[in-house]
């Protein structure tokens, strides 16, 4: 753990950190309010005695109360991981600035985010649907999103037709009535 990280990271974000920052194992994290991020991130990037040149991934959290993005990013000045995340974006129109202007790769990350949450990111020049069909109206990583037919399905229901198991199409009988012998 490198304590320095934090010392230097307190000193240079104080009063932009939200909370503590707290250190486990090999990795450093800290909040910042999403009004903070660019120029928090910037100074992570440019500043030479922190210099994080990578941004390994992002993704989007749904806490169930608000959004996240959670930003992870190396720099060979410390042995540690640095976790960024960017708190508290409303669950109904959540938006962030895009980082692209830094790291140009985050532009399919932001996709990703976007398209699993529905995290805007502003100033992203291709924010459009990466997974799911681009006339798809949800986001099927956030705690709210539910299956189809999970409205429809009581406690003592079962299991779902998409969980059974079904006979191969092409199996010939003596795939099918195959045994597993017992010891």
């Amino acid at each position: 753990m490198d304590r320095s990280l934090k010392q230097r990271l307190e000193a240079r974000f104080e009063g932009r950190i939200l909370g503590l920052v707290r250190q486990r194992h090999d990795q450093t994290e800290l909040h910042v309010a999403a009004g903070d991020l660019i120029e928090v991130m910037t100074a992570l990037h440019d500043e030479a005695d922190l210099g994080f040149v990578l941004l390994a991934d992002l993704s989007g959290v749904d806490t169930g109360n608000h959004m996240q993005v959670a930003y992870h990013l190396w720099s060979a000045k410390s042995p540690d991981w640095l976790r960024v995340v960017a708190d508290d974006l409303p669950r109904d129109n959540p938006r962030i600035p895009s980082l692209t202007g830094l790291w140009p790769g985050a532009e399919w990350m932001e996709r990703e985010a976007y398209d699993m949450f529905g995290i805007i990111f502003e100033g992203n020049r291709d924010l459009r649907r990466i997974y799911m069909p681009p006339d798809y109206a949800s986001f099927p990583l956030r705690k709210d999103f539910h299956l189809a037919d999970d409205a429809a399905r009581s406690p003592g229901g079962g299991v779902r037709h998409m969980e059974q198991s079904h006979t191969p199409v092409q199996a010939t009988e003596r795939v099918v009535r195959r045994t597993v012998k017992t010891r």
